[in-house]
């Protein structure tokens, strides 16, 4: 009875809380937003990292996607209960504050700041300008121009934000669906879902080779920390908010274990394997050739540039409200903590845009994605374990959405981010090391921040 009635107290705080904000985010727009962050040119090539990883077996590769679905789903719904718990915008920075110590929550924030979301958005500006084999200087250049425009668009508010998309969303999924239906009914390439590697092609034990596998799948799952970031936008955050998460993790495992499926029905496995390994990684345009000719190459790349425009909007969208909230809570430049008539973050919006001109002209795609990774793994591993240390900290405080599983969850959730941290460690150490370093820097910063604040009180 108690619980109930502080559930139901905590709601009413929840309706009639003031917030700068406009909570104008529905359930739909919240899933958007994360499945236009999560969808982007991964699909249409990751799978054949998959395929190599695992010897070919199409068994192992089918198992690797499902678990590198329910690996993001563990830890999306440990994100779920503190953004339901807590809808405030920022996200991380408050779990992290509340669970740890403000300079734990400022120093992951300052990381994502940083690198994380600058970085990925630079990477996905250089990567629509791969997909059209744009390079060198002229590759920097689009990637500049595509990240000023997706900025000035979102300088005009949420809704607007929002709206776009929604759209490229439905855009980018209808080519998905048309291959995947048609490979589904037409193909007839007698594969089978073996779990045992092709003669020659794969080595080590099999658990071992489907971590591995699942490793790569993560790349395209990716995405999926990042609706928290807008929680004081979402109407009703603590229904909207978990449900966004849950039903746009589900739905895009499902569809990405049906889309790498349908390529399967197309094209032989042996076709795949030296597809592959002659360096051609896009099977699914070659599914689209075998089925529609050269009108479905040309579709799958109009599906390819409207993930990766989407993912770069979602990102340019949710990512500065991090900025946002960081000068708020006062270690760092208040101007950032400042709305414009609009009410969006514009100074935060601008001084994202330098930072990922900056990325884009000193790094390569490569070197920014080695690099995202490992500061991501390492803030998810302590803000999932944050779901355990608020319970005991704070157990009055009512949890509308619960992580399922309870503390089991959570502790698997933690530890297989600590598998996959330590993978990019063993794999990238310059990178890691710089993302350390990263980390430095942002306590650094906090305490010349924090004896300021003293001194001017």
């Amino acid at each position: 009875m108690d619980e109930n009635k502080n559930l139901q107290m905590h709601e009413a705080e929840l309706a009639s809380e003031e917030t700068e904000f406009r909570r104008e985010i529905g359930l739909f727009g919240g899933a958007s937003i994360l499945a236009g962050i999560m969808i982007g040119g991964g699909i249409f090539y990751l799978g054949s990292y998959v395929m190599m990883r695992t010897g070919y077996s199409l068994g192992m590769c089918l198992l690797a996607w499902i678990l590198g679905g329910v690996v993001s789903m563990l830890g999306g719904i440990c994100y779920a209960e503190l953004g339901a718990m807590m809808p405030k915008a920022g996200g991380k920075l408050i779990y992290l504050n509340e669970a740890f110590h403000p300079v734990v929550g400022f120093i992951s924030s300052f990381s994502d700041w940083l690198i994380g979301s600058p970085g990925s958005i630079s990477a996905g500006a250089l990567a629509l300008a791969a997909m059209f084999s744009i390079g060198g200087t002229t590759g920097k250049i689009f990637a500049t121009a595509i990240a000023v425009a997706f900025t000035v668009f979102n300088l005009l508010g949420v809704k607007q934000g929002s709206i776009l998309t929604n759209i490229t969303v439905i855009g980018k999924v209808i080519p998905i669906l048309i291959i995947l239906f048609a490979a589904l009914f037409k193909g007839n390439s007698g594969n089978t879902l073996s779990m045992q590697p092709m003669a020659g092609a794969g080595t080590g034990n099999f658990f071992g080779m489907v971590a591995f596998a699942t490793v790569a799948t993560l790349w395209a799952y990716e995405g999926w920390t990042n609706l928290n970031i807008v929680a004081e936008e979402i109407k009703n955050p603590k229904k909207n908010l978990p449900l966004s998460i849950i039903v746009a993790i589900g739905a895009i495992t499902l569809l990405y274990c049906l889309f790498n499926y349908a390529i399967w029905k197309v094209l032989p496995l042996q076709e795949m394997h030296d597809l592959v390994e002659g360096g051609t990684y896009f099977l699914g345009t070659e599914a689209a050739k075998r089925i529609f000719g050269a009108a479905g190459a040309t579709l799958v790349s109009v599906g390819m540039a409207i993930s990766q425009l989407g993912s770069i909007n979602s990102m340019t969208l949710a990512f500065p409200r991090l900025g946002y909230a960081m000068g708020k809570e006062g270690h760092f430049f208040k101007g950032l903590g400042k709305l414009n008539k609009n009410a969006v973050p514009a100074n935060a919006m601008w001084v994202q845009l330098v930072l990922i001109l900056l990325l884009i002209w000193i790094r390569s795609l490569d070197q920014l994605t080695n690099l995202i990774v490992f500061t991501g793994q390492l803030t998810n591993v302590l803000i999932i374990a944050s779901v355990l240390i608020l319970r005991k900290k704070m157990p009055d405080l009512p949890r509308p959405y619960k992580v399922w599983g309870g503390a089991v969850t959570v502790i698997i959730a933690v530890l297989v981010n600590i598998a996959l941290m330590y993978n990019t460690f063993m794999e990238d150490r310059t990178s890691a090391v710089m993302g350390l370093g990263v980390w430095v820097i942002g306590a650094i910063v906090y305490f010349i921040f924090d004896k300021k604040n003293k001194n001017e009180a």
